[in-house]
């Protein structure tokens, strides 16, 4: 093998959020780096997943805007979706944000992008289809893809994944979806508003099952109201495809019926067939282990994002790269808290927490030193503006610090940033309680709540 430090001061294989911030904060301190990239620069989040999710969700809720109009003494009627329209606007999105990418990464000469697919041959080594890239530090960035279970073969047409949903140039009658977590709520969200006729099927007790039990049952709430089906605590039998669609079979022998399946059980490590076995890295069912540092078994190699055991989110990739740039650089960063990362489900109502839920601080702390509180956003000025219904909920230690921030409700995505400073900077309600909160918004319930906590409810009972 060539002398590794011929090579490059970081190799990074993989260009997603992860391996991409990974990159332009180790430019910035001054190492040489090689970005290795089979597809686009940008990965999944850019181009199959947040971003366009996203555009998708955002037209639903324009056609929303339009059927609802009346409510609102507008005199507006939806006549129809326009599916090709909807992916232009989507797909424009998507195009700006790329065209940006690369030229930030064109500009910066510090960065070598090399194309090709990447394998781990060596502690210091990457091979890009026969080409040899050697590098002090080899990062670990390959991502995710969407899983599928035994029995459920995906044909990309009756059978699909998200990345085939984000393609339809036409939407189905009706959809089953199986899987009631992140992807699954966010597609059956905007779907529904889109027109389709909607049913989740999902395995556990109940949907979003990774928060808050107060925000699943909120959110299912919501959803009957708008007439979007879901079966929860039924596990799929078998599934076949028929003249006009599919047939799943759930246990308890019901059949559902639909024009397309979407599977969305969730997003597997892609690390299969990339050497990481071979060069004696520590694995578990796919995923790369590492320590707190990010660090693998093998010295000199980290992993990153979504093959790292935990919440598989982009803004946690980022993170994990920046991280990682630094800990290279000598900076010694401190070690990222996962609970502290906040989360958003993006459907209508959002979703959005940061921190531990009711349940999980209780077997941390016990059950009488926890003390939660739920501000419903039936008194908040903005919310009632907005016909938005949902709460935002505390868990805190009892005479301690705020250790869960849960929230429900039309754009809670935009309030949990100031959820996630609360948890990181181990603030006690008394703390939020006297800073002075913005009226008319929504963010004003985050205050009221905090000053429920603190003991001195303004318009509610403590």
């Amino acid at each position: 093998m060539s002398d590794p430090n011929q090579g490059y001061d970081v190799v990074i294989l993989g260009s997603g959020s992860a391996g991409y911030a990974c990159a332009l904060r180790a430019s910035q301190l001054d190492l040489s780096v090689a970005i290795i990239e089979k597809d686009k620069l940008g990965g999944t989040c850019l181009h199959t997943g947040c971003i366009p999710t996203k555009a998708l969700l955002h037209a639903g809720e324009v056609a929303d805007s339009a059927r609802e109009a009346a409510e609102f003494g507008v005199q507006a009627e939806l006549t129809g979706i326009d599916m090709a329209g909807v992916n232009k606007y989507k797909d424009g999105v998507v195009a700006k944000l790329y065209k940006g990418l690369q030229g930030m990464f064109k500009a910066n000469k510090a960065i070598t992008i090399i194309s090709g697919t990447g394998k781990l041959t060596g502690p210091n080594t990457v091979d890009v289809d026969g080409q040899q890239i050697t590098g002090r530090h080899i990062v670990l960035a390959t991502g995710s893809y969407s899983k599928t279970l035994p029995g459920l073969d995906i044909d990309g047409t009756k059978v699909i994944t998200s990345e085939h949903a984000l393609k339809l140039d036409k939407l189905p009658g009706s959809a089953i979806i199986l899987g009631g977590g992140v992807i699954g709520v966010e597609f059956a969200s905007a779907w529904k508003s889109l027109g389709v006729d909607v049913t989740i099927v999902e395995a556990l007790p109940r949907l979003v099952p990774a928060e808050d039990a107060d925000s699943s049952k909120m959110l299912e709430r919501a959803f009957r109201k708008r007439g979007i089906a879901f079966k929860t605590g039924k596990p799929f039998e078998t599934v076949k495809t028929t003249a006009n669609g599919v047939a799943l079979t759930i246990s308890g022998g019901e059949t559902l019926e639909a024009d397309l399946l979407l599977v969305a059980v969730g997003r597997g490590p892609s690390t299969a067939g990339l050497g990481y076995e071979e060069q004696g890295i520590n694995m578990d069912r796919g995923f790369v282990l590492t320590n707190e540092h990010l660090q693998t078994n093998v010295p000199g190699v980290y992993a990153i994002g979504d093959i790292v055991p935990g919440v598989q989110l982009a803004h946690r990739g980022f993170g994990h790269g920046i991280f990682v740039a630094e800990h290279i650089g000598g900076l010694n960063p401190t070690p990222i808290d996962e609970a502290g990362i906040p989360r958003v489900t993006y459907t209508e109502p959002e979703v959005a927490s940061v921190g531990l839920n009711e349940d999980k601080a209780r077997e941390k702390y016990g059950d009488d030193a926890v003390k939660t509180y739920n501000y419903n956003l039936a008194g908040n000025g903005k919310s009632n503006i907005l016909k938005t219904q949902g709460f935002v909920k505390l868990v805190s230690v009892k005479d301690g610090p705020v250790v869960g921030v849960h929230m429900v409700g039309s754009r809670m995505g935009e309030q949990i940033g100031e959820g996630q400073l609360i948890y990181n900077w181990e603030a006690f309600p008394s703390d939020v309680a006297q800073l002075i909160h913005m009226h008319p918004t929504q963010n004003e319930a985050l205050g009221e709540a905090h000053l429920a906590l603190a003991g001195k409810p303004l318009h509610a009972h403590a």
